[in-house]
């Protein structure tokens, strides 16, 4: 590919903070090591713009120096430290970093840039503002649209379109923050009689395991729908499938979707949390999973469709679980993590594409999605 100038927008204001700074400092250093011209462009946890000399390097200092304990552990901890403690001289030093406040429109996002990597995860990045941002900037952008970005962010949508498509999906409810504080026998009797014990309570918006719980009784369902109320208006409860299997399936194109060979996440915990999946050593991937032909064909033919259902474009990694032999669709992840050792990389890498050549497929996906959707013939 001929070299470009790369945008890449990175941090954001969500809980996946620290992930999107790890998938950020992967593509970079893929992109700078293919020729490209990177425009580093970060936004602080405040939602404030972060531009200018090394932005990517001044919140991964930031990120290591306030982290909590136990949170973003292993692998994206060490990215951080990596990328905080780097001799790279190739930018300006993070003294020359300033910031811009929040809502506006950077310079940088007006310099003549080829395309956008947008490395943001969860709300206010993966939910469609950045990309409606993007959109009315005219800047071609990596990934779906503000459409499929808003519906594949939003799991009670999510599971309505699914639905709607006839795709298969495990027994679920939706329940609003204020009828939870203001009608609560009601929603525990409709949860009870949906999904049963246990289940999943999770905020409708946000990724990476934030605030969800495993309820395996009525007792304590209050305290995790109290837990999934402080992080989103609307949440959704939905059954715990019987000792799953978790499956992974990258996609990969616009009108003509390509999936992957999927991949197998294994670990030790009770589920997939937080801390499980971002801990090092704490979960494992196989790839290719060994679920025999018929259902590797199944899970890459229900991921092309999820893919479609909500018509995304550029990238997605789609989730699944295996209940015996029945494959349930659990979710569409539009902006997965993105570093060279995340699961969609690595499932596309098992399928015979290097990660720099993902990264290259995606920006000549992006240029193509702009010049079609600015076709009027």
């Amino acid at each position: 590919m001929t070299p470009l100038r790369v945008g890449v927008i990175f941090g954001g204001r969500s809980g996946e903070h620290e992930v999107s700074l790890a998938s950020a400092a992967s593509v970079i250093a893929a992109l700078e090591h293919r020729g490209h011209t990177v425009v580093p462009i970060g936004i602080g946890r405040d939602g404030r713009w972060v531009v200018g000399g090394d932005p990517l390097r001044a919140l991964a200092s930031q990120a290591r120096v306030g982290l909590p304990s136990g949170d973003a552990t292993g692998a994206v901890k060490k990215a951080l430290a990596d990328r905080a403690e780097s001799a790279d001289t190739t930018l300006a030093s993070t003294a020359m970093v300033r910031t811009e406040p929040a809502g506006g429109m950077p310079a940088e996002l007006r310099a003549g840039l080829d395309v956008v990597i947008v490395m943001l995860h969860g709300p206010y990045g993966e939910d469609g503002t950045i990309q409606g941002l993007l959109e009315l900037a005219d800047v071609p952008y990596v990934g779906a649209g503000v459409l499929a970005s808003a519906v594949g962010m939003d799991k009670a949508t999510m599971k309505a379109v699914f639905s709607a498509h006839g795709l298969p999906i495990v027994e679920y409810t939706v329940v609003l923050r204020h009828e939870w504080r203001e009608r609560p026998e009601r929603v525990a009797r409709r949860v009870a009689e949906v999904t049963g014990f246990p289940c999943f309570v999770k905020p409708s918006n946000l990724g990476s395991s934030v605030g969800i719980s495993r309820v395996t009784e009525a007792a304590a369902l209050p305290a995790a729908l109290d837990e999934a109320a402080r992080h989103d208006r609307k949440i959704v409860v939905e059954r715990a499938v019987r000792k799953p299997r978790e499956v992974e399936v990258s996609v990969l194109g616009n009108d003509a979707p390509e999936a992957s060979l999927p991949g197998e996440i294994t670990y030790d915990a009770e589920w997939y949390d937080y801390a499980t999946k971002y801990a090092e050593g704490q979960a494992r991937i196989t790839v290719p999973a060994s679920i025999g032909p018929a259902l590797t064909a199944r899970v890459r033919d229900i991921a092309v469709a999820a893919f479609r259902a909500i018509d995304a474009s550029g990238m997605a990694r789609v989730d699944f679980f295996l209940e015996s032999d029945r494959v349930i669709l659990n979710e569409i992840n539009t902006i997965p993590g993105f570093t060279a050792t995340s699961a969609y990389a690595r499932l596309w890498e098992a399928t015979g594409l290097a990660y720099g050549e993902l990264i290259e497929r995606l920006i000549a996906l992006a240029l193509e999605r702009h010049r079609d959707t600015r076709h009027t013939g």
